[in-house]
């Protein structure tokens, strides 16, 4: 029996389901070129920060005399940061054959078209939102949600690519959202975005960065909405992203209901080789299991696919930890 990895997602066409995903290992075109020699099916770029532009213009105008020259400055700025990131898709799809996917965040309402539709013309094949907003309390219940619909609605109506949003955890009715996200005509949603993680340094009594790279044991909150989402909104496309760090991880993503798996701390931690590694085994267990294509058993254990649904819902130990003394 002939095995293929060949899969959808949003619309993509891809060779296998694994994607190398938005980091500084997919800002320049030999390390794209090197992602796709190592076997991925696509690779999403590293982001497009308004905030970074936005931040480099401030440095430089403040050396400026006089208010036309910050002006220019300013503009100078973007016109320079978004040349070199179309110029990055432009070369990425001459040099690669793999979908190239863009990723933009923003924080002003008309950037994330603006951007976008640069984006599009530029020539990418996908973009994906890399949103996360943190409500401290200053906003409204239900500012998440809302920031959410009303990028998606705005950018469908100028954007013909398929738009992919890559999910924060904290919303308080992921599967909710989700549907909304899917009325709206996106594409699909990453599960999930990595926060900047921060930690205390009682030495100093400073704040100071945590971890940068994702853990094993992250993947089980990826796992658990996965398998939710997919049984509460059919028909429409996941990829796990956060805590992958095996390819066994690979297979329990797709028997939750994901048609495609980000990779980024595995590739950082054991470098491109091991994407051969992963595609290998997921192929011998394919065999072993006989199954011939990702379809047969994608989405085999979601929510809706399971005798006792509500396991996906349990979130307390009890019997986990009765044997314990």
């Amino acid at each position: 029996m002939k095995t293929s990895l060949q899969t959808t997602f949003a619309g993509l066409k891809l060779k296998n389901p694994l994607i190398a995903a938005s980091s500084g290992l997919t800002n320049s075109v030999n390390k794209i070129v090197e992602l796709e020699q190592s076997g991925v099916g696509a690779i999403v770029l590293k982001s497009l920060f308004e905030e970074q532009i936005e931040n480099h213009s401030e440095k430089l105008s403040q050396i400026a005399d006089y208010p036309e020259a910050a002006d220019y400055i300013n503009t100078y700025v973007e016109m320079n940061h978004v040349e070199k990131y179309l110029e990055l898709i432009r070369s990425a799809k001459s040099h690669c054959s793999v979908p190239i996917i863009a990723s933009i965040n923003c924080y002003k309402m008309s950037r994330w078209t603006e951007f976008a539709k640069t984006i599009q013309d530029a020539g990418a094949d996908g973009i994906e939102l890399n949103l996360f907003v943190l409500n401290a309390g200053e906003f409204g219940n239900t500012y998440l949600e809302d920031t959410y619909v009303n990028i998606v609605r705005e950018l469908k109506k100028e954007i013909h690519i398929p738009v992919v949003i890559k999910m924060a955890k904290n919303i308080s009715n992921l599967p909710g959202l989700v549907s909304k996200l899917k009325a709206l005509k996106a594409d699909g949603v990453v599960l999930f975005n990595r926060f900047y993680q921060l930690d205390i340094d009682i030495k100093t009594m400073k704040l100071k960065a945590g971890p940068v790279f994702s853990n094993p044991s992250d993947f089980s909150d990826t796992l658990r909405w996965t398998a939710i989402i997919s049984g509460r909104v059919p028909d429409f496309d996941i990829a796990c992203s956060y805590g992958v760090h095996s390819w066994e991880d690979v297979i329990k993503g797709i028997l939750a209901g994901a048609g495609a798996i980000q990779l980024c701390s595995v590739l950082y931690e054991q470098g491109a080789g091991v994407v051969d590694n992963f595609l290998t085994c997921v192929e011998e267990w394919m065999d072993q299991n006989n199954y011939s294509n990702i379809e047969e058993f994608r989405g085999k254990l979601n929510y809706a696919n399971i005798k006792s649904p509500y396991l996906y819902e349990r979130v307390q130990f009890m019997k986990y930890f009765s044997n314990y003394k």
